[in-house]
């Protein structure tokens, strides 16, 4: 959810189980107080806070700080969504996710379960072996320190890269949770949108280059068969495999989604 959807939370109340993890989008030019009264207002009404933290945001250690501490106090955050962000350039010393980890501000102030970027579509300006070797890089800091660490992937449209990828790490020995991006119910324009607006990979390529399966792909369509697909390979034996759904088409329309399907 992003910080205009707070008004819609609280009828979301009866649609998701309770203690269920809402992530705090942070939007650009929205600041960092605003991220906090969302994450104390998902709080409030029984869900568990995880705020999005852009490293290329953040002005420098004493802005982490401060934003650490005042996520910690008012809204008892303990997780938190750690990326660099879409800015080109960063307005402080931190450029990487990885930057911000190894300060140890945010596992001083208790928020020690951290989401960070998966790119199974790969990345527009990263290699695959930097991307590889930066994922290696961050479980190897996470797990000499102690820290809990999950892959969160932008989202898709076609299910077999994120399982590609999700394979490929099991068979490297990597036994993290990993959480599948996915769009939920909107229309397709609104998709695009924020396809484009968010560098998705190949899928949304695809999507371009077969403009008759549009409508049977993503249009008013649920991402069901996304799901089912990523479920089914968890059950023969994937491992600790997750869900995360952007509230694009609204933030109650895609509880009530998820409420359908999970009944």
């Amino acid at each position: 959810m992003t910080w205009h959807d707070v008004g819609e939370l609280a009828r979301c109340t009866s649609l998701l189980a309770p203690g269920a993890l809402v992530f705090a989008s942070h939007l650009p030019n929205q600041t960092w107080h605003q991220t906090v009264d969302t994450c104390v207002a998902i709080r409030n009404l029984g869900f568990e806070p995880v705020p999005h933290l852009p490293a290329r945001r953040l002005a420098d250690r004493a802005e982490l700080d401060r934003v650490a501490a005042d996520l910690a106090r008012e809204a008892r955050v303990s997780r938190a969504l750690l990326i660099a962000g879409d800015a080109r350039q960063p307005v402080g010393p931190f450029r990487a996710s990885l930057d911000v980890l190894a300060t140890g501000v945010l596992a001083a102030h208790g928020i020690r379960r951290l989401f960070v970027a998966g790119h199974p579509e790969g990345h527009p300006v990263l290699s695959e072996e930097e991307l590889r070797r930066a994922e290696h890089a961050k479980l190897a800091f996470a797990a000499e320190h102690g820290l809990e660490l999950a892959f969160l992937t932008q989202f898709f449209f076609d299910a077999p890269p994120f399982l590609r990828w999700a394979h490929m790490l099991r068979a490297q020995g990597v036994d993290a949770r990993l959480v599948a991006g996915l769009a939920g119910p909107a229309r397709v324009s609104t998709l695009f949108k924020y396809a484009l607006r968010c560098g998705v990979g190949a899928s949304i390529r695809a999507l371009g280059a077969r403009p008759a399966q549009l409508g049977r792909l993503v249009g008013e369509r649920d991402p069901a068969p996304i799901v089912r697909a990523i479920a089914a390979e968890r059950a023969a034996g994937l491992g600790d495999v997750g869900i995360h759904l952007f509230s694009f088409g609204g933030l109650e329309r895609t509880c009530a989604w998820l409420h359908a399907l999970a009944a």
